[in-house]
């Protein structure tokens, strides 16, 4: 089983910018197609990226698409959202999650795909 925790969260003004980390622990995060969701509040938990096992692969929600990025540091256990040029809707808890899997390309998208969850992180953007 595998332990997931987001940091990174915090209050930043619209334009800028925030990283949040995914620390796992437990075991690797090398065999988990990683993603990141969030959830504003009233609202149900939306995609956000996704990453391959191997990071040579990823996707994005069109809202997030060219402004955030996902990375990974398999050796650090470590998944990455870097979050550029942040809007007031981008105001959320963020999740990250695992989906085990044995293809190093696949992707995950859909809450019911993920295996393992962390604890969320709040983001807060302000005007």
């Amino acid at each position: 089983q595998v332990q997931l925790v987001e940091s990174g969260g915090g209050l930043v003004q619209a334009g800028g910018s925030l990283r949040l980390s995914c620390a796992a622990s437990g075991r690797t995060v090398s065999g988990y197609a990683m993603a990141w969701f969030r959830q504003a509040p009233g609202k149900e938990r939306e995609f956000v990226s996704t990453i391959s096992r191997s990071g040579s692969s990823t996707a994005y929600a069109d809202r997030v698409r060219g402004r955030f990025t996902t990375s990974r540091d398999n050796a650090k256990n470590t998944v990455y959202l870097q979050m550029n040029s942040l809007k007031l809707e981008d105001t959320a808890v963020y999740y990250c999650a695992g989906m085990i899997t044995s293809s190093t390309n696949r992707l995950v998208s859909r809450r019911g795909e993920c295996d393992y969850w962390g604890q969320g992180t709040q983001v807060t953007v302000s005007s």
